[in-house]
């Protein structure tokens, strides 16, 4: 990843609605939501929601799937994983005791929802 698309990707979350409707989408899991039931979710009005959506899919983010009449948005974990290795790739010259309490931190959450499967949020509607 190069630098102007990790800005591009910091700057779509920079912003409250994108980073809500973005970390929402990561707990709905692969199979994602159609915009009206995150619109609902987040309390935000549909017109506002579709250009966060496209800001986000534009960003590299999320994608978007068609399923007869109905957009699916999900998160673009390969997007996600490149932004945060893009982020992390020159962290503190491998440091010990920096690196390793991310990840108890990240293997934390992972025992933390071992025994749950995708969605994270079990009232998710996917309308």
């Amino acid at each position: 990843m190069d630098k102007t698309i990790a800005l591009d990707a910091l700057s779509a979350l920079s912003h409250e609605t994108r980073l809500d409707v973005f970390r929402l989408l990561v707990r709905s899991g692969p199979g994602g939501m159609v915009a009206g039931a995150i619109a609902d979710r987040l309390n935000a009005r549909q017109n506002t929601m579709s250009t966060n959506l496209n800001i986000l899919a534009r960003a590299g983010l999320i994608r978007a799937r068609r399923d007869g009449r109905s957009i699916f948005y999900a998160a673009d974990y390969a997007g996600m994983q490149a932004l945060l290795a893009y982020l992390m790739q020159d962290c503190c010259c491998g440091a010990s005791e920096i690196i390793d309490p991310l990840l108890t931190h990240l293997n934390s959450a992972k025992k933390d929802r071992a025994h749950e499967t995708f969605p994270c949020e079990p009232d998710r509607q996917r309308s």
